[in-house]
């Protein structure tokens, strides 16, 4: 009978490592496998080569696959989804020797991790955060030690909004994180992740994603960096480096062309993404190409879309072509999600679904994952290679790059949490807590300020109305790809925690977040019902006695995620309603935006009196909102998407082609009348301030360059304000003749920096060979000689200063 795991003296070899194990097992194999500075994986009392640390990961690689047997080998190529996914034990049991995992399993993916979200699962072994580092070990102990070949598992967890686990240290949405435009903060908030992750026995942490948010109908804009490449590219590098830091991987999501579905649908949609060659490697495939090469990422996630006709999970061009060969990706590559069902049921590229696992496996796929059992996968794969359709060669390659990260992981070193009692000291400290909260004030974008309504000066207001959909609700500042259970404010409680006593706050809510036809309502409006016009009337009511109205508005998490997209982008339900009333009463009236995706604001932005920008903040929320809104804080950031005015514009975004955004005269061949809808609402890179800032001194070192130097530029920049306030400096480069159509300009430098009032600080950029290259008619990335135009400015349209620099032959 299988017993209780009890704790066991601390061995030398697992220096002060301190397991739960099963007492039959502990004093037996503690004695016969752990040797000093070496592990007996597959007990033959040998040191063999892949057990020998001194050896190269390549050979000990090789000499793991020599030993291995079929078996053995096609179990490194799926995962088991953890506890209430899949696995129904929280802990190993005797029935783990009938299981498929008796020979070993890639990874475990979300073990324990006690997640709310479809379905709630919860797990005695969450938390205390040692606890769960317990659990983990024991789980791990099982592995080395109950199968032939002790393989160690790959623990896999997400990681967008933090890592997603119990009580973790929460991220805001990774809209917000771009919308920062902090490369040091977002370092930092990667080793935050990859610490916590360490601390508790995860090693391969998925995140971020570098999916590029070009269409703003799409559900999973709010998890995304933004649209531009570049910015997605430096941010992601930074998460990448932070996370890996730490000893664990980072899983890059989702390669390729994936946030692009036709019409921004999501859902069961998803799918063909019409977008050109050049495109696709100048924009989509851009961030992937830079942060496989410059961070050395070790996962990838293939996601579940087609490209030109190509599902690319079953697609060599994209898993081996381009992720290997051209990019240098030496990881492993795991499947989103039914990425290999799809091949079969959406795609219908093969006749059934051994067939798609060929495919996969052909194609580069390592691991397939997906919400049922992992025999689904490795069974036809068994009778793939019996029957000569997969051959050994092929098998051993895909194995062979799961094993290379478990080496590059230490997992064949040191398999187990050193200490997991420390966990409790390293999971969501008191410095992480601040940390996040200054990461969430930063995300802040200032959209409006009219006559400086902002910040709400304390002196003159004493009473001040709340009301909106979003005031009181909190769910949105929570994910199913972030961590659980924390403590949540809300805006209102925000606010009203800031006032104390200093003002009266009154609160009505004013209307439900969507109308009882939504989404109905977005395509045939629908009077207000007696109940909706009550709840409105009451609102204006107390907004007559009040001195301003924060207004909060907006989205949810049920409006804008996974699976989720929109046919419109106005406020939802009858927001827009409340909204006009409430500017009516002829009070003040500030919006305070909780969404998810860029919002067609029109009306709102031409009568309204200031728009705070707030995405979907994490549970500080309501803290950073009333600090902004009462000027302790001063918001700094930048929109990392284009705001449209209207869904018709889509798609309206940074970069452009040139002349693709150009105005439409409304009596030329393209307009009649004076219907055009020219421009953006709010471009890419925008955001206001409290203070103001002056740019001088552009210098572009030197004029004249080879293809293969460097320029270096610098700008100075002073606050001309009154207010201490954070700039984001923004460097666009403008290639003047290209031998093909290429884009207008392009992001190619941003530094944020906080600078006082008077104060002028000198920003510094260094503009490589690989910044002034572009995709020529053969498809080859070149330096095209001729002029360069430097533009430095505040927004992709609020260019200060120009500059040309030329790059000769």
């Amino acid at each position: 009978m299988f017993l209780k795991f009890q704790l066991f003296k601390k061995s030398t070899f697992l220096l002060g490592c301190t397991l739960l194990v099963n007492p039959l097992f502990a004093q037996k194999k503690a004695a016969t496998i752990y040797h000093g500075q070496w592990i007996d994986f597959n007990k033959n009392g040998i040191k063999d080569v892949f057990e020998d640390p001194t050896q190269t990961i390549d050979r000990r690689v090789e000499n793991l696959l020599s030993l291995m047997t079929l078996e053995e080998k096609t179990n490194q190529t799926a995962t088991l989804y953890g506890y209430g996914r899949v696995l129904k034990d929280e802990l190993p049991t005797a029935k783990w020797k009938n299981e498929i995992w008796k020979d070993g399993i890639a990874n475990i993916d979300e073990q324990l991790n006690s997640l709310p979200f479809h379905p709630k699962v919860t797990s005695q072994y969450s938390f205390p955060f040692s606890k769960h580092a317990d659990a983990i070990n024991q789980i791990q102990k099982w592995f080395v030690e109950e199968t032939r070949m002790g393989i160690p598992v790959d623990f896999t967890n997400e990681g967008i909004h933090g890592l997603n686990h119990d009580r973790a240290t929460p991220l805001p949405s990774p809209i917000n994180i771009g919308s920062t435009w902090n490369k040091e903060m977002v370092y930092k908030a990667g080793l935050m992740v990859g610490r916590e992750g360490k601390a508790l026995g995860y090693t391969n942490i998925y995140a971020p994603i570098l999916d590029l948010a070009r269409d703003p109908r799409w559900g999973r804009v709010v998890e995304t960096y933004g649209e531009d490449p570049f910015l997605v590219a430096e941010m992601g590098k930074q998460m990448v480096l932070g996370i890996q830091e730490n000893g664990i991987a980072s899983t890059l999501k989702h390669f390729a062309a994936y946030s692009m579905p036709k019409g921004g649908r999501d859902g069961n949609a998803r799918t063909d993404p019409h977008i050109a060659p050049k495109e696709l490697h100048e924009l989509h495939l851009y961030p992937f190409k830079r942060v496989i090469q410059e961070a050395g990422v070790m996962g990838i996630m293939s996601s579940y879309n087609d490209w030109d006709g190509l599902p690319v999970t079953g697609s060599k061009y994209f898993l081996t072509d381009l992720l290997r060969k051209e990019y240098g990706f030496k990881g492993y590559v795991v499947s989103d999600s039914e990425a290999v069902e799809f091949l079969l049921t959406k795609h219908h590229v093969a006749q059934d679904y051994k067939e798609a696992v060929r495919l996969a496996i052909e194609a580069g796929l390592n691991v397939r994952t997906n919400f049922t059992p992992p025999s689904d996968f490795i069974l036809p794969l068994r009778e793939l290679v019996k029957e000569g359709k997969v051959s050994m060669q092929t098998l051993d390659s895909r194995v062979g790059d799961v094993l290379r990260i478990k080496f590059r992981l230490g997992l064949f070193d040191q398999p187990y949490v050193k200490d997991p009692k420390a966990a409790d000291k390293i999971v969501h400290t008191a410095d992480d807590e601040a940390f996040v909260t200054q990461l969430n004030r930063e995300s802040l974008v200032l959209l409006k300020n009219e006559n400086n309504t902002l910040p709400l000066d304390k002196n003159k207001i004493k009473n001040i109305f709340v009301t909106g959909p979003l005031a009181e609700v909190t769910n949105y500042q929570l994910s199913r790809y972030g961590p659980s259970n924390n403590k949540v404010t809300s805006v209102l409680q925000g606010i009203k925690n800031y006032a104390g006593n200093t003002f009266n706050i009154s609160y009505a809510k004013g209307c439900d977040i969507v109308d009882a036809t939504w989404p109905e309502s977005e395509i045939i409006p629908t009077p207000l019902t007696a109940n909706e016009q009550v709840s409105i009337d009451e609102a204006v009511a107390q907004a007559k006695n009040a001195d301003v109205i924060i207004a909060v508005v907006g989205e949810d998490e049920k409006r804008v995620g996974e699976s989720l997209s929109r046919t419109g982008l106005g406020l939802p339900g009858r927001q827009f309603q409340l909204i006009q009333a409430l500017k009516a009463t002829g009070k003040p009236v500030v919006l305070v935006l909780i969404n998810g995706q860029p919002l067609t604001i029109n009306w709102e932005n031409r009568y309204v009196s200031s728009i705070l920008e707030a995405w979907f903040p994490g549970p500080q929320g309501g803290k950073i909102i009333a600090e902004a809104l009462f000027g302790d804080y001063n918001p700094g950031g930048k929109l990392s998407v284009t705001f449209p005015k209207t869904t018709g514009q889509i798609e309206l975004n940074f970069p452009y082609k040139k002349g693709s955004h150009n105005g439409q005269p409304g009596d030329g061949p393209n307009g009649f009348g004076n219907t055009a809808v020219v421009g953006a609402l709010f471009p890419f890179g925008y955001g206001l301030s409290y203070t103001t800032f002056a740019y001088k001194n552009l210098t572009v070192t030197p004029e004249k360059q080879f293809g293969q130097g460097n320029i270096e530029v610098t700008v100075e920049v002073t606050n001309t304000g009154k207010m201490k306030g954070d700039e984001v400096v923004q460097l666009y480069l403008k290639d003047m003749l290209t031998s093909v159509t290429t884009y207008e300009s392009v992001l190619r430098g941003f530094e944020r920096v906080m600078i006082n009032p008077g104060e002028t600080k000198t920003v510094k950029f260094i503009l490589q060979p690989k910044d002034l290259e572009l995709l020529d008619k053969d498809m080859n990335w070149v330096v095209e000689p001729g002029v360069f135009k430097v533009k430095i400015g505040s927004s992709s349209e609020d260019i200060r200063l120009e500059k040309d620099f030329t790059i000769i032959k």
